[in-house]
């Protein structure tokens, strides 16, 4: 069994290596469920962990769930002892202290950026982080510890990956790079991608006039006379209309 879960620790191991970019040492954001379930099954955490995972790891938790423990009073003292021998990471309640749970959530944020394990026993972190993809899950059963299977979130986000529908974090990080390289900011990149809004201008006074009716046809030319020739008048013959009885044709005496 004990050579079983360690393929499959390998497995989901490289899973994270490949689709998120996860790097040893492995940083792993602990509770005090963790470390209680740890001090009734007799687990050491710092010699087991590495051993498990196959790797270097640092061991953290944050202030939030050192006071959560400080309240909870004596029965959870042995925890807060192991608790406190792990490093401290900086969260966003170092004034108002707020629930291990939410803490914990809030430190992965939306993408998990620092690449963070997660070893909890609290079924509301648990529930929380399988939303969030890329977050490595750890907890106790049977006296092991035991490394989850990549949640539905994460295949979902690999998948979309793959289909070319989203970024992995790797080549966030290589197009971020190649920006500062070329001197290219992502306020420039919005600068660019904005469209410029065209102010409101009167119209062309000129473009408001009526168009002037062109009277007639043109002119035709006139005929050039010979040195000696009289110049013949022209006649213009007038159209008769329907409507005109008075008019009498060109060339007859009226009677």
């Amino acid at each position: 069994m004990k050579i079983k879960r360690q393929k499959q620790a390998k497995k989901t191991i490289s899973f994270y290596k490949y689709n998120f970019s996860f790097r040893e040492p492995f940083q792993i954001l602990i509770d005090g469920t963790f470390c209680q379930a740890a001090l009734k099954n007799k687990i050491q955490i710092k010699e087991q962990m590495p051993k498990y995972l196959m790797g270097e790891v640092q061991l953290c938790t944050t202030n939030c769930a050192l006071k959560e423990l400080d309240t909870l009073g004596k029965q959870l003292y042995g925890a807060k002892i192991i608790l406190q021998r792990f490093q401290l990471r900086k969260c966003a309640h170092f004034k108002d202290p707020v629930p291990a749970s939410e803490c914990l959530l809030s430190m992965l944020e939306d993408t998990n950026p620092h690449h963070y394990f997660v070893a909890t026993q609290d079924h509301t972190v648990t529930a929380g982080l399988k939303k969030i993809p890329g977050v490595p899950l750890l907890y106790i059963i049977l006296n092991t510890i035991v490394l989850d299977k990549p949640s539905q979130a994460s295949l979902c986000h690999v998948q979309a990956v793959q289909m070319g529908e989203l970024v992995s974090p790797a080549e966030q990080k290589s197009i971020q790079s190649m920006k500062q390289e070329q001197g290219i900011s992502s306020k420039d990149g919005e600068r660019r991608g904005r469209k410029r809004k065209r102010k409101q201008s009167n119209p062309n006074p000129l473009s408001c006039l009526k168009k002037k009716k062109k009277k007639g046809g043109p002119t035709p030319p006139l005929k050039k006379t010979e040195p000696g020739e009289k110049r013949k008048r022209s006649r213009h013959k007038k159209q008769r209309t329907a409507g005109d009885r008075t008019a009498t044709p060109i060339g007859t005496n009226a009677e």
